[in-house]
C-alpha cells in the first residue's frame, strides 16, 4: 500500500504542515476540523463527523473542500449506507 504524505507552506512565516495519516494529535482535531468546516453551510454537522474521523484517523485533509485522498482513513470510513462517513464538505463557489 502506498501511504500519501503532503506538506503545505502556510502564509504566516512559512511554516509547513505535514498532511497524512497519523499526523495529528487528538488535540488538534478541534483546530483542524474547525478550518475544515469554517466555509460550510452545514457547519455543526460538519465539525461533529470530522472531530470523529479525526479522533479515529488522526488525520483532517488540507483545504476546506476535496483533498481527502491524503488521509485514506478519512476517505475510506464509510457509513451504513455506503456514503463517506467524513465529510468533504461543500463544493466553491
Amino acid at each position: 500500500m502506498v501511504q500519501t504524505l503532503v506538506l503545505a507552506k502556510h502564509g504566516h512565516g512559512g511554516h509547513h504542515r505535514q498532511y497524512g495519516p497519523g499526523s495529528l494529535k487528538s488535540y488538534q482535531c478541534p483546530k483542524e476540523c474547525a478550518r475544515r468546516c469554517s466555509r460550510t453551510r452545514i457547519h455543526k454537522a460538519c465539525m461533529f463527523f470530522c472531530q470523529k474521523c479525526c479522533a479515529k484517523c488522526l488525520c483532517v485533509p488540507p483545504g476546506f473542500y476535496g483533498n481527502k485522498a491524503v488521509c485514506p482513513c478519512y476517505d475510506n470510513w464509510r457509513n451504513k449506507e455506503g456514503g463517506p462517513k467524513c465529510p468533504k464538505t461543500d463544493p466553491p463557489e
